[in-house]
């Protein structure tokens, strides 16, 4: 029973346990977003690792055999589990055509011959393309996006990343330079020919495919 000397406590918080709320809230909302950043940086970094294997696996592999890996019309009498390319000099097929254990594209052997070469990781069975950072695809082609010759592509990358690779290597800029970024649909869609036409906008939703002349 409240005795009638006493003031009745009023219940709710007081303003220095609000503070102390909003401050470990605050606390918290910069944990995340720095942790967000954290991850985007490394994925940064991964892709453009990826970028540099490739490009030095295929300056090795023509060191040591004189061809492209998976134009390589002699890779067959090297490893008779594999097939041979056509030795025309380019890679023939799309950097992100569909591959499985039977795929006799040069942009899946492309894969197979460095992997029996030993120059990259991954099952000497395997003909896909490497998966990246973001879960996406990389993969060469014989140009595209108004690049000519060989490009090395990686594909499923938000803006922020397509940008900072483009940066890394190049001028920033999806349109002109060695490294050039276009908006992709989905995984499958084929490079345009010409340059993109657009530059990077990272609006949270744009998806872009990023390709590197070697």
């Amino acid at each position: 029973m409240h005795h009638p000397n006493f003031p009745r406590r009023q219940s709710g918080f007081t303003l220095i346990e609000i503070a102390i709320v909003l401050v470990i809230i605050g606390l918290l909302l910069g944990g995340i977003l720095k942790g967000q950043e954290l991850i985007t940086q490394g994925r940064i970094r991964n892709v453009g690792n990826d970028f540099q294997s490739v490009t030095a696996a295929i300056n090795l592999y023509q060191d040591r055999y004189r061809a492209l890996p998976g134009d390589d019309a002699g890779a067959q009498g090297r490893w008779t589990t594999t097939a041979p390319g056509n030795g025309n000099g380019v890679f023939d097929g799309a950097y992100n055509a569909a591959c499985d254990a039977a795929s006799t594209v040069e942009t899946c052997l492309f894969w197979h011959h460095l992997r029996l070469a030993g120059l990259i990781g991954g099952a000497t069975t395997d003909r896909t393309q490497a998966v990246n950072a973001t879960q996406g695809r990389t993969g060469v082609q014989n140009g595209g996006l108004g690049l000519v010759g060989p490009i090395v592509c990686s594909n499923n990358l938000p803006a922020k990343i397509a940008q900072a690779i483009d940066a890394q290597f190049d001028d920033g800029d999806a349109n002109t330079g060695t490294v050039r970024g276009e908006i992709i649909t989905t995984m499958t869609a084929a490079l345009t020919t010409g340059a993109p036409g657009a530059n990077y906008v990272d609006n949270g939703t744009n998806i872009y495919v990023v390709c590197k002349a070697p």
